[in-house]
């Protein structure tokens, strides 16, 4: 009897899936920037019993119904939105995910991304590159101090709690917005809980690290810019669908914040004639929160063992829909 075959929806490190070869036979989309073609992707789920997947995979009933061999899904990133779990617990098939691993990462890119915006550093650079520097001045690309600052957070979960442990750093003031209290945030990193209304009220730094759900998809629209600080800058490194965009773009036109750092949009990669590209005061990346080799290299590793794991009957590290083992 041969092994089973796992397919993997991006080229990823293939020498981070060795242990997995020990398990299965695997086939790789081999392009690293353009998604598996969807025709493509159900013509391999039908024969796989495991696939590894990317949050730019619609992995849903259809695909499911397609795959009757399936056992499990491993979804390359914390979120699983992509993925139609109640369908996959219906069927028995595991669902799990990367956290923790690119904890640190994307706190390190979040925070990045909010120094980037507030000291116009990609404006500055794009100033020397012109030849636009032609002299000193005291205002010259004058940007936003961070220290001593109020970040608000919403959304402190992991990757939220380890931005505001970088923000002790900076001498930050810290409130927080989350679902439920965070002890523990209050106790080690000063951060104080808020309403929502408060937090973006006071902040100086609003950044939004809040998953996907109903309850907060288009969450900024532009009654929530309106109520933050002229002088306010939004960051966004959770999910694009949180903010309305056209909203930001009025409050950015209405001078009701002060800029604006992106590293995730509604759609999915953006064109070069984006809307929001044509601001000076918004900062954009290419959804790279979690864009390290390191950590690239160690969720690779984590998928694999989880396929692994069900493979042999044992229950991954991760596992986003516990009710299949029950």
């Amino acid at each position: 009897m041969g092994k089973p075959f796992v397919y993997v929806t991006r080229k990823v490190p293939e020498h981070c899936l060795e242990e997995l070869r020990e398990f299965a036979e695997i086939e790789m989309w081999q392009e690293e920037e353009i998604p598996v073609k969807r025709e493509v992707l159900l013509e391999k789920a039908a024969k796989a019993e495991g696939i590894i997947t990317m949050l730019s995979d619609k992995v849903d009933r259809e695909l499911m119904d397609a795959a009757p061999n399936l056992k499990v899904i491993a979804n390359l990133a914390v979120g699983f939105d992509n993925i139609d779990v109640k369908t996959a617990t219906e069927k028995g098939i595991v669902v799990s995910n990367t956290p923790d691993v690119l904890t640190d990462t994307t706190a390190d890119l979040t925070f990045g991304l909010l120094m980037a915006t507030a000291r116009r550093l990609p404006e500055a650079v794009n100033y020397v590159k012109a030849g636009e520097w032609k002299n000193w001045g005291p205002l010259l690309m004058a940007g936003k101090d961070i220290h001593h600052k109020t970040i608000g957070i919403v959304g402190m979960g992991r990757i939220g709690a380890t931005v505001a442990k970088r923000a002790t750093g900076f001498d930050m003031n810290i409130l927080y917005h989350n679902r439920s209290r965070k002890p523990e945030a209050e106790a080690d990193l000063g951060a104080r809980y808020v309403s929502f209304d408060e937090l973006i009220e006071e902040s100086d730094y609003v950044v939004c690290l809040a998953p996907m759900t109903e309850d907060t998809k288009d969450l900024f629209n532009y009654d929530v810019f309106k109520q933050m600080k002229t002088s306010a800058i939004f960051v966004n490194a959770s999910r694009g669908g949180v903010v309305l965009e056209d909203d930001l773009q009025r409050a950015l036109d209405e001078k009701e914040i002060a800029a604006a750092g992106l590293d995730v949009f509604r759609q999915e990669p953006i064109d070069a004639d984006h809307p929001l590209l044509a601001y000076d005061n918004v900062v954009a990346l290419p959804h790279i929160g979690s864009a390290s080799v390191e950590t690239r290299e160690e969720m690779t590793r984590m998928v694999g063992r989880h396929v692994a794991n069900v493979f042999v009957g044992r229950k991954p590290e991760y596992v986003v829909n516990e009710s299949v083992f029950n």
